[in-house]
C-alpha cells in the first residue's frame, strides 16, 4: 500500500471533521436541539418583514395584529393556540379585550389574530377596518361583528363563531360552506367581506 503524504493525510483529516460536525448537526437538529435557530425563524426581520426558513416542514405562519405589544407575522408549531401567539407578539397590550377572543382556539396556517381593543365603556372598540371599510376577521371576530354583515344574522354568526371554537378556527372563507344555514348564494356575497 503506497504511503500518503502529509497533505493528503490532512485533507482526508479535515473531511473527517467536516462529516463528524455535520452529522452531529443533523442530529440535534432532529431531536429538537435548535432553539435559538426556531426562535431566529420565528421572529420578524430586522426590516420590519418576515423572513421565511425552510426546513421548518409542521410550522404555521399567522399575523398577529391589534391590541398587542409587537404585531406582525410569526412562524409557530403546528397545534398552536392563539394564546401561543399573542405570547409570541410580546402579550397584550394595555388596551387589549382578550375576553374578546377564544384563546385556546387552535390557529391554521395563513389566519389572522386579532385582539381587539377596549373601547369606551368596555365595549370592543374595532382595531382599524370597520364593518363599512374593509373585511371582518373570521378568525377574532364576535357574533356582534358577524351579525353586521349582509346575509349572516344573530343565529347564523353564533353559529359561526361556535364552529370555529370547535375545529380550532377557519382557515379560510369556504370553510363557511360547513356550517348550516350557509348556503352557496350566501358564500359568494360573503368572499367581499370575510378573511380568514
Amino acid at each position: 500500500m503506497p504511503e500518503l503524504s502529509r497533505s493528503q493525510v490532512l485533507v482526508y483529516g479535515a473531511v473527517a471533521i467536516a462529516l463528524l460536525l455535520v452529522g452531529a448537526r443533523a442530529i440535534r437538529a432532529e431531536s429538537g436541539g435548535a432553539p435559538a435557530a426556531a426562535a431566529a425563524a420565528s421572529s420578524p426581520s430586522a426590516s420590519g418583514g418576515f423572513s421565511l426558513k425552510s426546513g421548518a416542514g409542521s410550522d404555521i405562519v399567522v399575523d398577529v395584529a391589534g391590541a398587542v405589544r409587537r404585531p406582525g407575522v410569526y412562524r409557530l408549531p403546528a397545534g398552536a393556540r392563539v394564546v401561543d401567539a399573542i405570547e409570541r407578539a410580546g402579550g397584550a397590550a394595555g388596551r387589549a379585550m382578550l375576553e374578546g377572543i377564544n384563546r385556546a382556539a387552535r390557529l391554521a396556517d395563513g389566519q389572522q389574530v386579532m385582539v381587539p381593543e377596549r373601547g369606551p365603556g368596555g365595549s370592543i372598540a374595532t382595531a382599524g377596518a370597520t364593518a363599512e371599510d374593509g373585511p371582518i376577521s373570521l378568525g377574532s371576530a364576535s357574533v356582534e361583528q358577524l351579525d353586521t354583515i349582509d346575509g349572516i344574522g344573530p343565529v347564523t354568526a353564533a353559529k359561526i363563531v361556535e364552529y370555529r371554537d370547535q375545529h380550532g378556527g377557519l382557515a379560510s372563507v369556504d370553510q363557511l360552506d360547513r356550517v348550516s344555514g350557509i348556503g352557496p348564494a350566501t358564500m359568494e356575497s360573503l368572499r367581499a367581506r370575510l378573511q380568514p
